[in-house]
């Protein structure tokens, strides 16, 4: 963590001077809003990745912060594991959002189950693959020649991508979403 900037304009400043590899913004700043100063930041350092944290649990919000370049949008009240998950997925360029604002904003539930799904790595579709058909941890790292430690950081991930829980929800969510074929393994869903 390099500094902490309580205003829009302090912000301005904290980024051109540390240029941050990922900037937690606010959007409730008491100078404007921190989707206007999202938006400034990007324009300025366009390769800057930006994670909304916010306590407004708002589907506009959401869809704002998107289309200005945001990465991820959290609330404050999110649990800790969630809150660390989400800050690398957003790190590695990957899109974040709450489950309960995704199913609101306008999309059906197949597109935004799609969208999250597209966050999905190759290995991490492996992985999840794996865990439909029900193989464990030590099942998982043989054929894909990875440790069990590997497999639970991709377990991990997949939780965090696809906003579930546990294993057996991923595996859910992949079956109700049709994001394997049964003979092929993973498919991309149109």
């Amino acid at each position: 963590m390099v500094g902490v900037a309580p205003t829009a304009e302090e912000a301005f400043v904290a980024v051109e001077r540390e240029r941050p590899d990922l900037i937690l913004m606010d959007l409730g700043l008491p100078d404007q809003s921190g989707l206007a100063a999202g938006k400034v930041i990007l324009e300025r350092f366009p390769d800057a990745k930006l994670l909304a944290l916010t306590a407004r649990d708002d589907h506009w919000a959401v869809e704002e912060a998107l289309k200005t370049g945001f990465l991820g949008y959290i609330t404050k009240n999110t649990a800790v594991g969630e809150f660390v998950q989400a800050i690398r997925t957003v790190f590695a360029g990957q899109v974040v959002l709450p489950r309960r604002l995704s199913s609101r904003n306008g999309r059906s539930q197949d597109e935004n189950a799609a969208l999250m799904a597209e966050q999905l790595t190759p290995r991490e579709r492996e992985v999840l693959s794996l865990l439909v058909q029900g193989a464990s941890g030590d099942a998982i790292a043989r054929p894909l020649g990875i440790s069990p430690n590997t497999v639970r950081t991709h377990v991990q991930s997949i939780l965090t991508k696809l906003q579930v829980h546990s294993r057996l929800e991923a595996a859910a969510f992949a079956v109700r979403h049709h994001l394997f074929n049964d003979a092929v393994g993973p498919t991309a869903r149109p």
